[in-house]
This record gives C-alpha cells, structure tokens and sequence, in this order.
C-alpha cells in the first residue's frame, strides 16, 4: 500500500475528475493522500476535499513562488490548522529559481510559516529551489527541529538532505527520481533512510515515468515507489510499508 504524500487535487486539472482519480488510486494500492495548499483564496477548495473524502488529508499555507496574493500571519495560518482535517503547515519555503530581486518577503512569510507550525503543533511541508543555504539556515534559526516536516519533492544533495533529516525532516520523492538523467536523485533515493522517507506525486506535475509529459495524479504514486525499490534492491512492498508508516508517524493522522 502506498500514499501520495503531496499532490494537488484541487487544482482544475484535476477536481472535476476526483472520483475518478479516488477510484484509480484503490486500484493501485494508493490508500490515502495529502491535498497541498498553496494560497489562503484556495484554502477553501483544499479543505472541501479533505472534508468530502476520509482518505484525503488537507495543509494549509502560501507557496513561495506566490507573490501577488494574500499574506498569512501566524495567528491565521494556527488557527486554520486547528481543524481536524488540516494535519500540516505549507506549502512554503523559498525558491530562488523562479523569482529574482529582493526577496527577503518570501524570507519572512517562511519564518511565519514555521512560526505557525510551532504553535499549532503541526509539521511543515517545505519548498526549496536554488535556495537550500537559506532555506536550512532559517529552519534552524527558527527552530523548526521543535515541529519537524518534509522537504517536498527533493531535488537537492546527499549534504543537504543529511543537514535536513538532522532537524528531524523527512525526505520525500516525486516522479522526478524516475527520469533516466536524474542520476544525482537516485542517489540520494539510495542514501536516505527507509525510516526518513516519503514518496509523493506533486500532481498535477511531474509524472514519472512512463507517463511523463502527461496530467500526473495520486495513483502514479506507485511509481516512484517501485523506482526506489530497484535503485535499493528490495520490494516495492517494503517502501511502500515503510512510507506509510512514515506518513502516519509524522502527521499523526488516521
């Protein structure tokens, strides 16, 4: 059995066709998933699906690549987490890929965001592109080790993903790792612990193999799963166990 640990199931690409996403996940052992917000305006349709199906799960927070939106503060973002079904604080981190100048605003909404989760007790789901000094150094200035998370569709080093597992993160793949030229990844998908790992589609992005290119949705899930049982040599049924019990330990959910 596995789980989508970060998918996208509210966006438009893909809320229409919920049952029929829900139903082709049961096919493929997928058993339960985690619906990621990325802005407060959408929150709603996040929680809506949370809400209408017991095997999804909701966060809640502002991407960092969203600069034109509204602005959490600590109390808010808390407060929205207290529901039941929101078992997460994000998605949110920095990304110095996309957006250039000073971005020191992307810099703080982080840091309210980890504020946010120590206080509501929930981990953090975080977001990092060309910025992983940054994005480490203010985990630790923040004291994120408190509250813990994951860093979300992984595509930095071995030495990042150690100094991220040391504040107690876990390190979750995506469909990336299956791309043939994705050899630092696989790498690091063989270096990470079993017990500090997760497996997560980003839907409705980066498809894995062999449907890259196309509209991804939580059943593929199980893809990155066998992809990292053949990069380690094992059955994709110990990932697949392994990451369950991973995604239940850190958001402490049923």
């Amino acid at each position: 059995m596995f789980i989508d640990s970060h998918c996208h199931l509210d966006f438009p690409e893909l809320a229409a066709e919920a049952p029929v996403l829900l139903e082709a996940m049961s096919r493929n052992q997928v058993t339960h998933a985690l619906c990621v917000s990325v802005d407060l305006p959408g929150f709603p349709r996040v929680l809506d699906m949370a809400e209408r199906y017991s095997n999804i799960f909701a966060s809640v927070g502002v991407h960092p690549d969203y600069e034109d939106t509204e602005e959490p503060d600590v109390d808010r973002l808390a407060a929205l987490a207290n529901h039941p079904r929101v078992v997460a604080i994000g998605e949110t981190g920095l990304d110095y890929f996309r957006l250039q100048g000073d971005l020191e605003w992307q810099r703080e909404r982080f840091r309210v965001h980890i504020r946010a989760a120590i206080e509501a007790g929930k981990p953090l789901i975080v977001h990092t592109r060309s910025a992983a000094d940054d994005t480490l150094t203010i985990l630790r200035e923040e004291g994120a080790d408190r509250i813990g998370g994951v860093m979300h569709c992984f595509t930095e080093s071995v030495e990042v993903a150690d100094r991220a597992m040391e504040m107690g993160f876990y390190i979750s793949f995506s469909g990336i790792v299956t791309f043939k030229k994705a050899l630092a990844l696989k790498e690091v998908a063989r270096h990470v612990p079993l017990s500090r790992m997760l497996i997560e589609t980003d839907s409705p992005y980066l498809a894995p193999m062999p449907y890259r290119g196309k509209t991804n949705q939580p059943a593929y899930v199980r893809h990155v799963a066998e992809e990292i049982a053949t990069l380690r040599g094992i059955d994709v049924t110990e990932v697949g166990a392994a990451t369950t019990r991973n995604f239940f330990d850190l958001f402490k959910c049923k």
